[in-house]
């Protein structure tokens, strides 16, 4: 009998996904689609993540090359920070390094104090950009992430921390700052020199970005993106002791099992049977890429919707095509028409103008 059951216990399958995190989510960042999650929908203290959102609002809101004179604001700040002094100048640029690469909570409190003018006022810019980007179970009630005296602190969950990660990344300066390994700042008072915290592009070679997190009440708390052969992932776990050895496991997992594949090639674009736009050119300004399995290739479907318009422009977008996996939207472009013939009307216009001139003489 105790051989018959050790034998059962062998041919039980084995789950390979053993996480340590209280939530999980790993999402394809070109078009929002989940790829791996557990328990992504409920909501817990996020901790110093918050500063993704902190770094996109004031990059969307102020330019980055302001100088920033620190107030008394700063003085409410505990916990991690790049200590900076009161009335102490520095780019808004070099604060948002700080804020990112040494997690400053003084930097956060002097980043919204200056793009929002105050700090209350900043964190409604937050959650506006919240619900903007539709991370309908997100509130924040500060730019740092720590709790209060009552216990209370920023709420999310791993999904809209995903989704604000994958936005965020579509940022050329947010992209910029939160790859920097090693950053060097300077103030009118002092010389700064910062090594990352987001131990993620030291120990793994596809790591582009992220945040690192923690509060005794939140816990470990990471955001993380990685790109390989044009796969870009972005992962989350709240809560997660060994979150360093999670990211890196479930990257290489995914990596290996999802292929990116070009849906559509915007060189040989066509659209069979139309006839509406037959004297112009249909085109697309990109191809068409998503990350698919090896068995969900034969489910993709394509949507396409074409406006009948009367009147249009050159460049004009005339419909939309959307890449369907069975009934789910992966991702939707535009399409776009070429009128036929533009550069001829151009110079016919110039000669026109110029027959005009030489009428006059």
């Amino acid at each position: 009998m105790k051989k018959m059951l050790l034998f059962l216990l062998l041919l039980a399958p084995v789950n390979v996904f053993a996480y340590s995190a209280r939530n999980i989510i790993a999402m394809d960042m070109d078009t929002n689609r989940v790829l791996y999650e557990e328990k992504a929908n409920d909501e817990h203290l996020i901790a110093s993540i918050t500063k993704i959102m902190t770094a996109v609002v004031a990059i969307e809101l102020a330019d980055v090359e302001s100088e920033v004179t620190t107030t008394n604001t700063i003085l409410k700040s505990f916990g991690s920070g790049i200590y900076i002094e009161v009335g102490e100048t520095m780019k808004l640029k070099d604060l948002l390094y700080g804020l990112m690469m040494r997690s400053g909570n003084d930097a956060a409190l002097a980043i919204a104090e200056f793009v929002g003018h105050d700090v209350d006022t900043f964190v409604e810019y937050m959650n506006q950009k919240a619900a903007e980007i539709g991370m309908k179970n997100t509130k924040f009630i500060n730019p740092h992430g720590l709790e209060n005296n009552k216990g209370e602190g920023n709420t999310s969950t791993a999904y809209d921390m995903a989704l604000l990660s994958s936005y965020a990344m579509q940022n050329d300066i947010y992209k910029e700052i939160v790859a920097t390994k090693e950053y060097v700042a300077k103030s009118d008072k002092k010389t700064y020199s910062w090594t990352n915290k987001n131990k993620m592009l030291t120990t793994y070679e596809y790591a582009t970005g992220g945040k690192t997190g923690f509060t005794e009440k939140a816990r470990r708390t990471l955001v993380s993106t990685a790109s390989k052969e044009g796969k870009n992932i972005t992962i989350v776990t709240l809560n997660d002791g060994n979150d360093w050895s999670d990211h890196k496991e479930l990257y290489e997992t995914l990596f290996s099992e999802y292929q990116r594949v070009k849906i559509i090639d915007k060189n040989n674009f066509e659209i069979e049977n139309e006839t509406y736009y037959k004297k112009e050119n249909l085109y697309l300004k990109e191809d068409v890429y998503v990350l698919l399995k090896e068995n969900e290739k034969e489910d993709i479907t394509l949507d396409i919707n074409l406006k009948k318009l009367e009147a249009y422009e050159n460049g004009e977008v005339v419909g939309t095509i959307k890449i369907k996996l069975k009934e789910k939207v992966l991702k939707e472009v535009n399409v776009y028409v070429k009128l036929e013939n533009v550069k001829e009307k151009k110079e016919s216009l110039l000669k026109k103008i110029l027959g005009w001139f030489k009428h006059d003489k």
